[in-house]
């Protein structure tokens, strides 16, 4: 259990290890495209609509806060214009009335008028100007003055030391800003030149009184926003009504200067200030330099956005945090045992059944489509292991029965061969070599007869070559040559039996079938991990076909034809089908021949066990 618990966590730990590895291709997981789309669908549209909206309203706002308030203002104008109108209209009726001209003269000071005569008609104007403030419907009061001070209402200082008459004598202002007069509290008036329209003697102002009651209840119907404020200014920037003004001197100054250099009536003036930005719409009124304000600061106007902005950010949070945890829910449920059955898929890939199988267990899973693929695909692995543990058993054994096959060929072909040298000696009556051949025969069998194992090293090997050599020189005497050079680092490389004899055979024998002497040269040599071995000989060569039809045979691993194999070739072919079946891609070769010239073949085992066993194996 505990064995079987550190390979699951070594399963998992590789399998996490591997997608750290991989980052970039994790990066295109099922979990991050389920995150991405998720985001992609909820949370990114709801972020840019929380930018887009806010501001799409902001513009509408501003536009329609722009039109309305200008509207409303001009409807102020018009307002301001019908109770100036009416001012203008009752000073002129004054000042062209008989009586008002008839008191002027009375009062000159070179006039013939008595006390008498000029109190009459001092009160005769009263009653006139009294007359026409009852018919007027806004009420209106009218007022006359001399330069002196005197006048209907009553006598004030001369009129040069009044307050409110400095505007019109210094500037010209007929229209003076709300003031206290002795008819009436918190007034704004119309001064109008009172002259002789005989002489155009100036003799003092007729002054229109009107309740500034009347401009601020219609000023006070113009809201902007909450906290939005209304004003009616004079050029100087001074409130023509009562109250004050609470906007940064600075900015009114600042907009009444862009009005004076701008062109049209009315708009809209942006002024930034310390951190506010504050938006002054204006209306210039026709009556003298008065000018209809309303200011309101752009956080005031859009505070209703901005807090709508705030919440639709707030919404995208929560929006984004569900959007994590829907995807850790879908990592928990379907990625995370997918992610799993990933890992144990990639084990199976790499031939690792047993771990596949132990790691499988520990995909935890619902009972849904997941679960049943996880199921499906445990009882696979288990189907293929067996399968492949069953089809690599009678792979085994069938490459056994084929490699000792192989070998029941050598032993009968070498023994008929050394038993024809025996009997051409005895023939030739020469009992000393006969001896010499049966001891080399004896040692030989004894070697090759040993069956506990089929592996030997390659001095081992080359020591039963000698042997072998010295029989073939017993036979053809002076006629053969047969030179071994041994590499001593080579010497201890592990090599199954027989397979250099059969090719210093055929080389031997197929070096007579058309010259008189033979030359045959043996050769070790270790290079890095590799053991190179030659035979080398003079003998008619190999044909070219024989050559590529090896190659074709070994590529296919056909050991059947190997074992088919008639002619000449039968011991090339043998002693190749054997390393092939036992070194596999430890093993190769390469044959160089010549027509007539002779022939060197090289074999190249890698210093290491193949992945074949060997005969005598109980391993295997």
């Amino acid at each position: 259990m505990s064995f079987q618990k550190n390979t699951l966590i070594e399963t998992e730990a590789e399998y996490n290890h591997s997608a750290s590895i991989n980052g970039g291709a994790m990066f295109f997981s099922l979990r991050n495209r389920l995150f991405m789309i998720f985001t992609l669908l909820l949370t990114f549209p709801f972020l840019v609509l929380s930018i887009l909206i806010p501001n799409w309203f902001t513009s509408i706002m501003e536009d329609r806060t722009k039109d309305s308030t200008i509207e409303m203002m001009e409807q102020y104008s018009l307002y301001i214009d019908s109770i100036t109108s009416q001012a203008e209209d009752l000073g002129k009726q004054v000042l062209v009335n008989p009586t008002t001209q008839e008191w002027i003269k009375s009062e000159e000071k070179d006039g013939e008028a008595t006390s008498a005569e000029r109190l009459l008609m001092k009160n005769q104007l009263k009653a006139e100007l009294s007359s026409m403030m009852i018919n007027n419907s806004k009420a209106m009061s009218v007022s006359v003055y001399l330069n002196d001070g005197t006048g209907t209402a009553g006598n004030l200082p001369p009129l040069e030391k009044t307050i409110w008459f400095n505007d019109f004598y210094e500037e010209d202002q007929r229209w003076l800003r709300s003031h206290n007069d002795l008819m009436a509290d918190q007034v704004n008036s119309y001064l109008l030149p009172l002259f002789d329209i005989n002489t155009l003697d100036l003799s003092g102002v007729i002054k229109v009184n009107f309740p500034s009651s009347l401009l601020e209840k219609a000023l006070s119907k113009i809201k902007l926003g909450e906290n939005g404020k209304v004003y009616l200014l004079d050029g100087r920037g001074r409130n023509v009504l009562t109250g004050s003004i609470d906007t940064p001197k600075s900015v009114v100054k600042e907009s009444l200067q862009s009005m004076k250099t701008g062109i049209g009536s009315s708009g809209l003036i942006e002024i930034p200030y310390e951190k506010e930005e504050y938006m002054i719409f204006y209306q210039k009124v026709k009556v003298g330099d008065w000018v209809l304000v309303s200011e309101i600061t752009k956080s005031e106007l859009f505070a209703k956005i901005d807090e709508l902005q705030r919440n639709l950010l707030l919404t995208s949070g929560w929006i984004f945090l569900l959007t994590i945890m829907a995807s850790y829910l879908l990592s928990s449920t379907i990625v995370k045992p997918l992610g799993k059955l990933t890992g144990a898929m990639k084990l199976v890939e790499t031939g690792d059944f047993k771990r596949a199988k132990d790691f499988i267990p520990s995909i935890k899973t619902a009972n849904d489509e997941i679960g049943y693929v996880v199921d499906v695909f445990g009882q696979t692995t288990n189907r293929l292991n067996t399968l492949i543990e069953t089809e690599y058993e009678a792979n085994i054994r069938r490459r056994d029965a084929e490699y000792k096959a192989l070998l029941l060929q050598i032993n009968p072909h070498f023994l008929n061969n050394t038993l024809e040298i025996i009997g051409g000696l005895a023939a030739q009556g020469k009992n000393k070599e006969v001896i010499d051949v049966t001891i080399h025969l004896g040692r030989i069998m004894r070697y090759s007869l040993n069956t506990e194992t089929d592996m030997v090293t390659l001095g081992e090997e080359m020591t039963y070559i000698r042997r072998f050599t010295e029989i073939l020189k017993l036979r053809y005497e002076e006629a053969l040559t047969v030179s071994i050079q041994e590499d001593p680092d080579a010497a201890s490389l592990p090599i199954i039996k027989f397979v250099i004899q059969p090719l210093v055979e055929n080389a031997v024998k197929y070096s007579f079938i058309e010259k008189t002497a033979a030359s045959i040269h043996i050769s070790t040599k270790k290079v890095d991990d590799w053991v190179e071995i030659v035979i080398e000989d003079n003998g008619i060569g190999i044909p070219e076909a024989i050559v590529e039809e090896l190659k074709h045979i070994l590529e296919r691993h056909e050991s059947r034809n190997v074992l088919e194999s008639k002619g000449r070739s039968i011991g090339l072919r043998n002693v190749l089908g054997r390393l092939k079946l036992y070194y596999g891609e430890n093993f190769t070769y390469h044959i160089a021949s010549e027509e007539k010239q002779g022939t060197t073949i090289a074999l190249y085992i890698k210093s290491g066990r193949g992945d074949i066993h060997a005969e005598g194996d109980p391993g295997r």
